[in-house]
């Protein structure tokens, strides 16, 4: 359901995939990792589907990805207190969603972003992907529409690369770390999983890229946006 609902509007379900994994009682140290594989084989799909479709505006927007896998790396490797930082993130999400859902079209007519701008949001949402653990299309995708930078489907092509991306980096990130929470993917059951995430993902976003009406993604999207944002609260574990 997570991997679903997330790929219909161009994200990968990495704090779906935490908020489940917490549910379950699964080990913290073992929940990153298999978050990060599950969100790359999302994202790597959803890219297929969306970007198959012709919807990444690259010439329009590519300096957005110049500077996010560094400053993700950052985010990531910094150490900072991050309880209030949560708490303020998760309620900016839930007023993003509530303006969303009350908009459910794309705008007659876009806004081209500067791209000393594209590039300075690619490393701002970058590092605050990095400090929130989760691959930043929560907060690039709402940013792209409210700023009227793309259309829906447009904005779900350009959050699932910038996820893809930051999702490999994170994977590598945690190789060359030495630790031992690696050995969470040696689970019996973990093939299982991926074939599951990869067909429900798989039709997420396709159904989300060819078929969907914008009014159905914009709704969707609100969904997504409410989850993550239980999730940075604290309140998903206790749903």
């Amino acid at each position: 359901m997570v991997a679903f609902l997330y790929a219909s509007v161009g994200h990968a379900g990495a704090s779906g995939y935490i908020a489940v994994f917490a549910l379950g009682g699964m080990p913290a140290e073992q929940i990153k990792p298999l978050a990060l594989l599950l969100n790359t084989v999302v994202a790597s799909v959803g890219c297929w589907n969306f970007l198959r479709a012709g919807y990444l505006p690259w010439l329009r927007i590519w300096p957005v990805y110049l500077l996010a896998i560094p400053a993700a790396f950052l985010g990531g490797w910094l150490n900072l207190p991050a309880f209030w930082f949560r708490q303020l993130v998760g309620v900016v999400l839930l007023i993003t969603a509530w303006r969303l859902g009350r908009a459910l079209h794309d705008p007659p007519q876009l806004r081209a972003p500067a791209p000393a701008l594209l590039m300075a949001t690619g490393g701002g949402l970058g590092l605050l992907a990095g400090l929130t653990g989760t691959g930043g299309g929560i907060f690039l995708t709402p940013l792209l529409l409210l700023s009227r930078w793309c259309t829906t489907r447009e904005a779900a092509a350009v959050s699932v690369l910038f996820i893809l991306l930051n999702s490999m980096a994170g994977l590598a990130g945690l190789a060359m770390s030495g630790s031992t929470s690696w050995q969470a993917l040696a689970r019996p059951d973990l093939a299982v999983w991926l074939l599951t995430v990869l067909l429900a993902g798989g039709l997420g976003s396709r159904l989300g890229s060819r078929h969907w009406p914008v009014a159905w993604i914009r709704r969707a999207l609100a969904v997504v946006l409410v989850l993550a944002s239980l999730k940075l609260l604290g309140l998903a574990p206790r749903l």
